[in-house]
């Protein structure tokens, strides 16, 4: 137990945020340090007052100097993060008991600001963000042994996450041993996980129970899955009763993985993956000479791109990516058909989101009727006190004319 930590004082107003449990400190709310700190270090933080508040990491070089991990005095060893993954573990198995593979611990979400773990199956892949975790990282990696017993623990850190804590990229494997791709199940279906070299730590874990509430939706015919990844939506939809569902994704790698997967789920009959920029084939797909329409030829879309901005400044710029796709999609859409759409930014709330969809079928001359609202996997935890929890919202709607 650290006995006399290094207190970081407040400023005045800025105490209410971190009592109402927001974890993260900037710069600008400190007011000073009682002693120097070492970067990644444990600290105490108090208000102006000397009222004390919680404990915490701390990072001159970062812009969020201090990032709160308790509200009391604790001592950061492997016992504390194993209670906190084990509360952690105890919440995902309530709300997704059947699961084998989710998100362990999301972070701010689990009080542990700065640290993902997802696990696939047997194996773990952990991303650490911040410089007090990753000062820590033998700690996490022994809690992980100690509860999960996994094949293999790996390290997906990538720099774009760490650069604002002055740390480099750091991937490998932590423990264990893992050879080419890791074979798991979601919600019945089979998937290959490329984990030492896909994209983030592995899988969009965040949609497990999205894509069989929209495979509910879908009443057979043609089904358009645009940024189809590897294939989530598509293999769900054509399990649920899609007559042929198309999957339009730009990553090469990706559509040949969503292929393998549609084979090992004998429904390589029911699928069709193309690479292809989302974008282009629809504007390819909606031109028209002049006096023509578009013919709709699709009973269902699904739209779930990559986040269109990570920064408020883009806002802008996002909602035109977004009315773009919307617009061209509901020119092929049936009339009676289902549009699944979502969007995975923070700075785009469910209100503006839905509002760039209206205005969009203001413009292809359709009337929506809203039949579903979704929101990330239980996995991933909204916190209300901590707004940047909430990213993923989403929508579906018929087209009643």
């Amino acid at each position: 137990m650290e006995i006399s930590l290094p207190t970081v004082l407040l400023r005045p107003g800025t105490a209410e945020r971190v009592i109402a449990g927001h974890p993260w400190i900037y710069a600008g709310s400190v007011l000073r340090l009682t002693a120097p700190a070492a970067d990644g270090a444990l600290v105490q933080i108090k208000d102006h007052r000397q009222r004390f508040l919680g404990v915490g990491f701390y990072n001159a070089k970062s812009k969020i100097q201090v990032r709160v991990i308790a509200p009391e005095r604790v001592e950061v060893n492997s016992g504390f993060f194993a209670e906190r993954i084990r509360t952690a573990l105890d919440e995902r198995q309530r709300h997704l008991p059947k699961a084998t593979s989710f998100r362990v611990i999301n972070a701010e979400s689990d009080f542990l600001s700065g640290l993902i773990v997802d696990k696939y199956g047997d194996v773990l892949v952990v991303q650490i963000s911040s410089l007090g975790m990753d000062q820590r990282k033998a700690m996490i990696v022994e809690a992980l042994q100690s509860i999960f017993s996994p094949r293999a623990i790996l390290e997906r850190s990538e720099a774009s996450f760490r650069k604002f804590e002055g740390l480099p990229e750091s991937n490998g494997i932590l423990s264990g041993a893992l050879e080419g791709p890791v074979h798991i199940e979601l919600n019945g279906l089979k998937f290959e996980v490329d984990i030492l070299g896909g994209h983030k730590t592995g899988l969009y874990l965040d949609q497990q129970q999205n894509y069989q509430k929209v495979a509910s939706l879908i009443r057979g015919g043609q089904v358009l899955d645009c940024f189809s990844f590897m294939g989530g939506f598509a293999l769900h939809c054509a399990r649920a009763g899609a007559d042929h569902v198309h999957g339009l994704e730009q990553s090469a790698d990706a559509v040949a993985a969503a292929g393998r997967q549609a084979q090992a789920n004998a429904l390589e009959g029911k699928c069709s993956f193309e690479t292809a920029n989302v974008f282009d084939w629809l504007k390819a797909q909606t031109a028209v000479q002049p006096h023509e329409k578009v013919v709709p030829r699709f009973d269902a879309i699904i739209l779930d791109p990559p986040s269109f901005t990570r920064t408020r400044a883009a806002v802008d710029d996002a909602m035109r990516g977004y009315k773009e796709i919307h617009l061209r999609a509901l020119k092929l859409l049936k009339t009676g058909g289902t549009l699944a759409t979502f969007c995975c930014s923070h700075h785009v709330d469910a209100p503006l989101f839905q509002d760039i969809i209206s205005e969009a079928a203001f413009d292809a001359r359709r009337i929506l009727r809203r039949v579903a609202v979704f929101s990330q996997s239980p996995d991933h935890p909204v916190l209300p006190a901590v707004p940047e929890t909430e990213y993923l919202k989403g929508f579906a709607f018929e087209v009643a004319r």
